[in-house]
């Protein structure tokens, strides 16, 4: 497996790894900055690699801050590996999620989260969004680095295969494709109005965890797949 390296946005990197027997891409997010913050730990396995990458753009040493959405291997299954190799980092999590899973399984106590919180890392400046079971996990969220306007994404709009590292255009058919396969997304009363809240963000570029990152019209993109999951939940409603 090889990791890649892309700057999708000013001193935003998607550093990602394509895992064949998964059949998609493993993506962190790294925002460089006075104190870097690291968005995905990726899994235990991937460490070696996912490390080396970020070693070519920064001292892993010098990470502050490393954080994810919501509680999975693919997530969080190295947090401990880097919290070992950047000793003055801290872990930023869910408030609900650190109550719940994060005290206990992380090695440093975390700093949690309430929706709205901001971080400022010194050149950037990333908001942290409850998002509860959206598009999975009673604790999920998102970042979003407001001084260049790109929402770290997790798992929506998640894409399989192995394609470029950006685009510019809608990811939603691929995102549809996806969702189709797997039905990762939770579908409650709430769904929709989440990501619609994220699309009044009106963020430029998508940093997604599975799938390349998209830039441009990112409201849009949000509103789109708000539509898509009332649709969803339309379809759920109609007796078979």
């Amino acid at each position: 497996m090889d990791t890649t390296t892309t700057e999708i946005a000013d001193n935003i990197y998607r550093i990602s790894t394509f895992v064949p027997d998964a059949g998609m891409s493993f993506n962190q997010i790294l925002v460089k900055a006075d104190e870097p913050l690291l968005f995905h730990t990726g899994m235990r396995a991937l460490f070696p690699l996912v490390s080396d990458a970020v070693s070519k753009v920064l001292p892993v040493s010098s990470l502050r801050w490393i954080s994810f959405g919501h509680v999975e291997a693919d997530e969080c299954g190295a947090m401990n590996q880097w919290l070992e190799a950047a000793p003055d980092a801290h872990v930023a999590f869910s408030g609900l999620g650190c109550m719940v899973s994060v005290n206990d399984l992380a090695d440093r106590p975390p700093h949690p989260l309430d929706d709205g919180d901001i971080i400022d890392l010194g050149g950037k400046r990333v908001r942290y969004l409850a998002t509860p079971h959206v598009p999975h996990g009673w604790e999920a969220g998102v970042l979003f680095e407001e001084t260049t306007s790109t929402l770290l994404c997790g798992d929506l709009f998640t894409q399989i295969g192995d394609g470029p590292a950006a685009r510019h255009d809608s990811p939603m058919e691929a995102t549809i494709v996806a969702e189709n396969m797997f039905g990762y997304s939770s579908l409650a009363p709430t769904t929709a109005l989440t990501v619609d809240r994220l699309a009044d963000l009106a963020p430029t570029t998508l940093a997604l965890m599975h799938g390349p990152s998209h830039t441009g019209d990112g409201q849009q993109w949000l509103r789109d797949l708000a539509a898509d999951y009332r649709r969803r939940a339309d379809m759920a409603l109609v007796p078979a």
